[in-house]
């Protein structure tokens, strides 16, 4: 999703995950992402949602996990503060009873909405989506597949990631890199350009990626220039894919 803050800081920059491959996020990292400057304004959110979250039957102390912190302060001094361990379902619920005339926290309650859905849905619940929902949901699938394409491409003898994955988007992309993208898309600097896709893009990136990898395995691809030319290979495919799809269809992606 798009940088939404003045550090920078997205939904995802600020996931944590615990020792059980659960993902959490704290409270206090999530107050100045949703643009809350002052705690207790914001503990009286939390305390809003916690409320929600009672009415609806729910365990409060699942969701919304008492912790202290040490903080320091301009004089190196530590001080005990109070913070919270949230799940995403707690996350959902506070941008919920956030403030709605902030725009980021639409975007909150979009991206946690989807997030706490199952991972796989059917396809009458995508078709209901909103367009801002199946990029936020196919964003996390091809976040998902990238991981298990790098893992399964070091195998294969990569060492050089960013070659490997130019190799994918110029196949997709008509030569285009990864940096050529995100001129033409007009992002900051490092800003992803994932990030900055719709949904239908980001299904034919995603078909790339696991197809790639699937051609990885099956071929026991076992050096970096192979695996870059495959890569290559299977983004030319897919794109060529897309144009035979027809032309309206085609239009839907600014590089067809």
């Amino acid at each position: 999703m798009k940088k939404i803050d003045k550090n920078n800081k997205s939904f995802e920059d600020i996931k944590h995950i615990d020792e059980n491959g659960v993902e959490f996020w704290y409270a206090r990292e999530l107050m100045p992402v949703l643009q809350y400057s002052n705690w207790q304004n914001f503990e009286k959110t939390i305390n809003k949602a916690k409320m929600s979250c009672q009415n609806s039957d729910i365990s409060v102390f699942e969701h919304f996990i008492d912790i202290n912190k040490l903080s320091k302060r301009a004089n190196n001094a530590e001080v005990k503060i109070s913070d919270y361990k949230l799940t995403r379902y707690a996350c959902y619920l506070i941008a919920q009873n956030g403030d709605s005339r902030k725009k980021v926290i639409a975007l909150a309650q979009t991206y946690f909405a989807v997030q706490t859905r199952k991972q796989e849905i059917s396809e009458k619940e995508y078709s209901m989506l909103t367009e801002d929902e199946k990029r936020f949901y196919q964003r996390d699938l091809t976040r998902k597949g990238n991981y298990s394409l790098n893992q399964t491409a070091k195998n294969a003898g990569v060492k050089n990631f960013d070659k490997f994955h130019n190799s994918g988007y110029k196949g997709l992309y008509n030569g285009e890199t990864a940096d050529d993208i995100a001129k033409r898309k007009g992002l900051r600097y490092r800003e992803d350009i994932l990030d900055n896709m719709g949904s239908d893009e980001l299904i034919a990136n995603l078909f790339r990626i696991s197809q790639t990898e699937q051609r990885l395995k099956r071929d026991k691809v076992d050096t970096e220039k192979k695996a870059c030319d495959t890569h290559n290979k299977i983004g030319k495919i897919v794109r060529k894919a897309i144009k035979e799809a027809g032309r309206n269809y085609a239009r839907r992606f600014t590089y067809a």
